[in-house]
């Protein structure tokens, strides 16, 4: 394909947590059939267990709905929603076309490539260690692709590195974007060593947004030890919305970032 084809293509920012979504939609499938099984009379829906009888044709109805909803949100979110919010986020940000942007954990390029669109002289770099179970298709030759289908190609590199030790000097880069990435480190102190290493290569008076889907409240504070402020914004009904309908495994929100001119 020639140069000239290039920014034509859409982009393919792959499935987010697609062993989540399998699980949803085997777990949606498993609650129908207990349910539609019952409803035509192959069996009576209801099994005794120790003396605590449970309904499976009326569990496994709710069940199927409310994990196949998930799914279908999952997979909206993954290739609808998250482009829209990366809009929103990096629209947060003061821009100047000149900046040296770091994606921490860039996966597929979603942040990478739409802090590069608002490049001139500026380049934008990715770095990830390009775990498939996190994102569907996660490689760098993904990303690059991706960059070369929104016509970010010039502006973009990517390198494969562990967020808790990244691979630049202090002061580097203008901007750090993150999206649901840093959550992937279970540990706590790994979160903690990511954060301080994402505060350590920003330059002093640079920003950072981070969005992630838990653990935002423990980022602030990491940031603020390390110099710089941080705020929570966005939609706070939303994050309380999806916090109690995934019984507190979600808890998103986004920081912004400032870090402390010398």
């Amino acid at each position: 394909m020639s140069e000239a084809s290039e920014g034509t293509e859409r982009p393919d920012y792959g499935l987010d947590a697609p062993g989540v979504v399998r699980n949803l939609a085997l777990a949606a499938g498993a609650g129908f059939l207990f349910w539609g099984s019952a409803a035509l009379g192959f069996w009576s829906g209801r099994l005794e267990f120790s003396g605590v009888r449970i309904v499976f044709s009326q569990t496994g109805l709710w069940t199927g709905l409310g994990c196949a909803l998930m799914a279908i949100w999952m997979v909206w979110e993954s290739k609808i929603g998250k482009l829209k919010r990366r809009e929103r986020l990096l629209g947060r940000l003061a821009w100047t076309g000149g900046e040296r942007v770091l994606d921490v954990g860039c996966g597929r390029g979603l942040m990478l490539i739409g802090a590069a669109k608002r490049l001139t002289t500026g380049r934008a770099t990715g770095i990830d260690i390009w775990q498939a179970e996190d994102l569907s298709g996660n490689k760098p030759e993904a990303t690059l692709d991706n960059a070369r289908r929104e016509g970010v190609a010039d502006r973009v590199e990517v390198k494969t590195a562990d967020m808790r030790k990244i691979p630049f000097p202090d002061d580097t880069f203008d901007v750090a974007v993150s999206s649901a990435a840093i959550h992937n480190l279970y540990a706590a102190g790994d979160r903690a060593q990511a954060i301080a290493e994402v505060a350590r290569v920003l330059k002093p008076g640079g920003q950072a947004v981070i969005d992630d889907i838990r653990h935002l409240r423990e980022y602030a504070a990491t940031f603020e030890k390390h110099g710089c402020d941080a705020q929570t914004i966005g939609s706070k009904s939303l994050a309380v919305f999806l916090t109690l309908l995934t019984f507190g495994s979600l808890n998103p929100g986004t920081l912004l970032v400032k870090k402390a001119a010398r």
